[in-house]
């Protein structure tokens, strides 16, 4: 049973965890670069060199001691994230979106007192929330609105979307939905929901909720697919140059649709995951295969790159 469960993933075109780490990342990401997506303050910096929006940065806190008369410095905000620099899968990130007398108000209406949002800071300082657990850095960022446009199947949160780039062309992508199990976060492993996106054509496909297929989202009820991604090829373009801008062939790129300022690049992952195959219900390993046999005269722009994909990956019969 368990070669026979084996074999069938390999038929459907299955990419497992230790062939992508060996044939993928270790071959194609110099480890050299990885700061370059592991530092969102890098990313950040990267971006604006490239031309690329992220969210507005408003302060860098570096010290414990830059703590210090925080509400000060925050003046009249009444809505910002905080976030670690080097944190991975959501981690250490508080979304703040109003403030009152008792506090600052998070995206599930929970209040934070100034001291603890303080102590927060620390602990993002301290290197709790960082990949190897060393000293860190915290940002405050301004806080996107994300467009209406995945409202009905959104609890609170933002949604974002994440685009899996090899050789810099845009192979698979997916719209992660927040849910009250994530707390309003769009991290699979901490409940949200991932919905796959046609490539050729921008609109949503089934979804992955812990690891299972599903068709209607958890808390809203709404059904998640068939709905068109605005900005769809300018996200695609903006995923494609991700190879000139950190010299990685095997990347995540995750954005989020501002209602007013259209896509952000949010940050990059050199080590995304796989569960994007099960809410596309098509494996990446066919994909990466096909991308290795295209003409080379495909890889020579952004553009270029994005029209292949267009017309490669899409689901004709839909």
């Amino acid at each position: 049973m368990i070669f026979q469960a084996i074999r069938s993933l390999r038929e459907s075109g299955i990419l497992g965890m230790n062939r992508r780490n060996a044939e993928y990342i270790m071959r194609f990401n110099s480890r050299s670069d990885f700061p370059l997506v592991d530092d969102k303050l890098i990313t950040k910096q990267l971006a604006e060199e490239y031309h690329i929006p992220t969210p507005l940065l408003y302060h860098l806190i570096e010290y414990h001691g830059d703590v210090d008369g925080l509400e000060g410095k925050l003046g009249d905000r009444r809505e910002f994230v905080v976030k670690p620099a080097r944190g991975a899968g959501g981690s250490g990130i508080v979304l703040i979106t109003d403030r009152t007398e008792k506090g600052f108000i998070k995206q599930n209406g929970e209040v934070i007192s100034p001291d603890d949002l303080s102590y927060h800071i620390f602990g993002i300082l301290s290197g709790i929330y960082s990949l190897e657990g060393l000293e860190d850095r915290a940002l405050i960022e301004g806080l996107l609105h994300p467009d209406p446009v995945f409202a009905a199947v959104t609890y609170r949160g933002v949604p974002d979307i994440r685009i899996i780039v090899y050789r810099g062309v845009p192979a698979m992508g997916m719209v992660r939905l927040p849910t009250k199990a994530s707390d309003g976060k769009a991290n699979l492993h901490r409940g949200a929901i991932g919905v796959g996106i046609d490539i050729g054509k921008g609109v949503t496909l089934t979804g992955v909720h812990h690891a299972g297929v599903i068709t209607h989202h958890p808390d809203t009820g709404n059904p998640v697919a068939d709905t068109r991604v605005p900005y769809w090829e300018r996200m695609l373009l903006i995923a494609a140059r991700a190879m000139e801008m950190t010299h990685l062939g095997y990347l995540g790129v995750d954005l989020v649709i501002d209602r007013e300022q259209g896509p952000m690049l949010l940050e990059m992952n050199a080590r995304p995951g796989l569960r994007i195959q099960i809410a596309n219900r098509a494996g990446l390993r066919d994909r990466l295969d096909l991308i290795d046999r295209a003409p080379r005269e495909i890889f020579e722009t952004p553009e270029s790159r994005v029209a292949w994909a267009l017309d490669n990956f899409t689901n004709r019969d839909s």
